[in-house]
């Protein structure tokens, strides 16, 4: 394990990072998100897909694990993955053409459909719902008691951060070091994790699994759960993003890979256990320790896997990034959406449609 020093270093230097670096290709879709003419291309013959060793990117990874994806796919399209630390080098890989699908949080999600002026990526389809906790020592019982503090995000202008910063400006308690202001620093979880059990950290907002690993695994107590936040406690914390042309040139692969994820939500909804199981064993690969059962039964009990984006959140996760001035202004998603592909899967397997709240209409 680090040492404290060492973990608050690592806090310190990872609060200066840039939110989303360039991208080289985002030219290639500066068209300001104009209607593009329908060449479907046939099958693809490589599917690159993404996501993050987190318990809210469980769908991902029962698909990987037990191989619906690549059933779904075929012979004829190489199925390849590939693991992120975070949202935002997801969507730097989405924009510079080394990603075609991708799922990320929602924050990181609206940056990259701002960020190529509405034109290189849309949402496809949800993934999880809820699993983001706002955990803090035990002698923290209130947002007053955070004056003077230290708080953790995974990353500037992801997620968790945006909420974070959102509920501090709606308690009236301001940012910054000053012994009536709240300190907010970034890290990767891992990170976090070790500052908090050194004591350089007060509290966190983190995703599953870190909320639970803070909590039965060094005392922390939770301050809030996001859900309070939200109308019936539902909300987007994790979606499927995908490159605009891979959708354009490839939407009967799309489908396919979208009947592999209903798949995934499907069996993990009738196998809880075994589902913990083989996350708990993706992760294990994936990071080189698997969670305590403990934890990764607490994790799962915060979400739920859902193919529903929950497309009507995302105006008002625009508008709370600028609250929680992460960004000058709210980007217009007209467009955002693209959900055919995926009610056309949910039709054909006698699913309800899902609803894009007009977020597929420019």
């Amino acid at each position: 394990m680090k040492t404290s020093r060492t973990a608050l270093a690592l806090l310190a230097a990872a609060g200066l990072v840039a939110t989303l670096g360039g991208c080289s290709r985002i030219e290639d879709y500066n068209d300001g998100g104009a209607a593009q003419p329908v060449a479907d291309k046939g099958t693809a013959a490589e599917l690159r897909l993404g996501y993050l060793p987190n318990v809210t990117h469980a769908a991902a990874m029962i698909g990987v694990e037990n191989g619906y994806f690549a059933a779904e796919l075929g012979a004829d399209t190489k199925f390849v993955t590939q693991t992120f630390n975070d949202g935002t080098e997801a969507v730097s890989a989405l924009l510079g053409d080394s990603l075609d699908i991708a799922f990320i949080g929602p924050g990181p999600a609206i940056n990259g459909f701002a960020k190529s002026n509405g034109a290189a990526v849309r949402l496809v389809a949800g993934a999880t719902s809820g699993g983001a906790q706002l955990v803090a020592k035990p002698e923290i019982t209130g947002p007053e008691q955070l004056k003077g503090r230290k708080v953790a995000t995974p990353k500037l202008g992801n997620t968790q951060d945006i909420a974070l910063k959102k509920w501090l400006a709606d308690e009236r308690l301001a940012i910054g070091d000053g012994p009536d202001e709240v300190t907010v620093v970034n890290a990767e979880n891992p990170q976090t994790f070790d500052a908090f059990r050194g004591g350089e950290l007060d509290a966190a907002w983190l995703p599953e699994p870190w909320s639970s690993r803070l909590v039965v695994e060094a005392g922390a107590k939770v301050l809030l759960d996001e859900e309070e936040l939200w109308p019936g406690g539902d909300f987007p914390t994790t979606v499927v993003l995908v490159r605009t042309g891979y959708l354009r040139d490839h939407p009967q692969t799309v489908q396919a890979f979208l009947r592999g994820q209903l798949a995934a939500v499907d069996w993990a909804a009738a196998n809880r256990a075994e589902a913990q199981d083989v996350v708990n064993g993706a992760l294990e690969q994936l990071t080189g320790s698997a969670l305590p059962e403990p934890v990764i039964a607490r994790a799962f009990g915060n979400i739920t896997l859902t193919a529903d984006p929950l497309a009507a959140a995302f105006p008002r996760l625009a508008k709370d990034a600028v609250t929680a001035k992460v960004a000058k202004s709210a980007p217009d998603l007209a467009g955002f959406a693209d959900l055919d592909a995926l009610n056309a899967v949910l039709t054909a397997s006698g699913k309800p449609a899902v609803d894009a709240a007009d977020l597929d209409t420019k």
